[in-house]
């Protein structure tokens, strides 16, 4: 095994110990594997990247945002010459499946191919003035400093999302990714810089959550950061929003999920037993986007379940390199809080879907697992059926292999289930009739719905992210995320000679509004 690689933190294209203590990331499907030692940063490491951030950004501001746009562009071509590297560095460090890293880092690729073409089109507007001899105008420039926080279930698909737009629209960067995910964000972070990215405008800390709130405070203080990203959990998201809203700004919140997915009568029930597997329990059901719960209608529920049942019990599960559905949690955190989440199974639940529940081992073995668990931290998929919307398993983000099966009557019932959590992320539902879908499209509170698809996949050109618990309406992807890197500034340019005052030296046209059409005109219509 080659030896870790110790990473510290990059501010200004120079490496900094950061004060702080050491982590140790490791391969979760190999727990003996150090994939990295990395140096965590101090709070006044943070507050000095925001610092010198905020140096580098003026002059990256005045770069032409077409010429931006060919870096973001570089990026996304040098990600796909690295393509399978990365993803195998992905699978190393978090246990991503191999074949759901291509697919991340193909979103990389993907997010940098549109905002290429966005660098022409960071359009304002024209806009006609009430006055003559006056124009009007709106442009797009840049917030400034972005400070972007990022779990690590998605290590590099996500922080481009953020990257890639900021970058684009002139902001520098300070990205603080998750510590058990330190060496593939440091490899994104180099094919960056390598893409012409300058050292200042994007720089990489490493710290843990409380230094960083803590910095994150400080450097609000100052007047050095002005947008805030987060992707993470809702109470985490809760305090970023309360400390960004003191100094006047609006985070982008990207946070949990509570996941529905509608099984009415007339559902294709073995594609949704496809989609259900999938959105459940692919990356071990640690997608923010993750299947929940399935709502299934009372006539079909013992179909379903039966079917979900099987799937669950044959699915591979194992080496996340041999073509499993789900490797290993992420990390020993992920490990503690997701046995928290089990003990929530209760006595009126019905457990399906493997031969035992909690983490797999010798003596609690996986029929058909694939590879040796000894070292790593794999768990039993789990099934749950008879969940009620009172149980904290209905209601609760569990981040693991679980899902739980409720039952409804009426479509109003099933939406009303649907929206009981309180978090608004994905929602699914499965059915063959048209005005089924909108209903429930026009009922369901979650800001991404599928109709005959997972809860989960996101596309590089949708807006992406979710309302209540799920995040603050801030939207991420398309063009829709330009709104969080952008602000409006309006001018108006009056070239008449004169001083014109809006609203009051405004030309009028007076209209006789008492006409009215003589009746026998009216009349001889009948």
């Amino acid at each position: 095994m080659a030896a870790p690689t110790a990473l510290y933190s990059v501010i200004d294209g120079k490496e900094t110990a950061g004060g702080g203590v050491t982590h140790t990331s490791r391969n979760p499907a190999l727990l003996s594997d150090v994939v990295a030692e990395v140096r965590l940063a101090d709070a006044e490491t943070f507050q000095d990247a925001c610092a010198r951030a905020r140096e580098a950004q003026r002059a990256w501001a005045r770069v032409p945002a077409p010429v931006r746009g060919q870096v973001v562009g570089a990026f996304g071509r040098l990600v796909q010459e690295n393509k399978e590297g990365l993803a195998r560095l992905v699978t190393r460090e978090v246990g991503k499946t191999y074949a759901e890293a291509l697919g991340e880092v193909q979103e990389i690729i993907d997010t940098c191919e549109f905002f290429l073409g966005e660098g022409r089109r960071l359009y304002g507007h024209t806009v006609p003035s009430e006055m003559p001899d006056k124009q009007l105008f709106t442009f797009r420039t840049p917030v400034g400093v972005a400070v972007i926080v990022t779990a690590g279930n998605f290590p590099v698909a996500v922080p481009s999302w953020y990257l890639a737009p900021a970058l684009l629209c002139g902001n520098a960067v300070v990205w603080k990714p998750a510590e058990y995910a330190a060496a593939t964000a440091r490899a994104l972070a180099e094919l960056a810089w390598r893409a012409g990215v300058p050292a200042g405008v994007l720089n990489l800390v490493h710290a843990d959550g409380e230094t960083t709130f803590a910095g994150l405070d400080a450097a609000l203080s100052r007047g050095l950061v002005d947008k805030v990203g987060f992707t993470g959990s809702t109470e985490v998201g809760r305090r970023i929003g309360e400390l960004c809203g003191r100094h006047l700004q609006t985070p982008c919140l990207e946070l949990g999920g509570k996941n529905p997915m509608v099984i009415t009568p007339d559902a294709d029930l073995d594609l949704a037993v496809q989609a259900a597997l999938f959105s459940g329990y692919g990356t071990a059901g640690q997608r923010c986007t993750s299947l929940g719960t399935v709502i299934a209608h009372e006539d079909v529920h013992a179909e379903f379940v039966r079917r979900f049942t099987e799937a669950v019990r044959t699915a591979p599960v194992g080496e996340p390199s041999e073509g499993v559905v789900y490797g290993p949690l992420l990390d020993e955190k992920f490990a503690r809080t997701y046995e928290t989440a089990l003990s929530w199974i209760d006595d009126h639940h019905t457990v399906l879907g493997s031969t035992a529940v909690g983490r797999i081992t010798a003596e609690s073995p996986r029929e058909g697992f694939v590879g040796d668990p000894s070292d790593g931290l794999y768990y039993h998929p789990v099934l749950v059926d008879g969940v009620r919307p009172t149980d904290r398993i209905f209601l609760e983000e569990t981040f693991g292999p679980i899902v739980g099966v409720t039952t409804y009557r009426t479509l109003d019932e099933a939406i009303e289930l649907a929206n009981t959590p309180g978090y608004g992320l994905s929602a699914a539902v499965w059915t063959s009739d048209p005005a089924t879908a909108f209903r429930f499209r026009q009922g369901v509170g979650a800001g991404m719905v599928s109709v005959n698809n997972s809860t989960s996949g996101a596309e590089a050109h949708l807006p992406f992210g979710g309302n209540g618990k799920s995040g603050n309406g801030s939207r991420q992807s398309g063009v829709w995320v330009l709104d969080q890197f952008t602000r409006w500034q309006s001018m108006n340019w009056d070239f008449s000679g004169s001083l014109q005052k809006a609203q009051m030296d405004v030309a009028t046209v007076e209209a006789d509004l008492t006409y009215r059409l003589p009746a026998e005109w009216t009349d001889g219509a009948r």
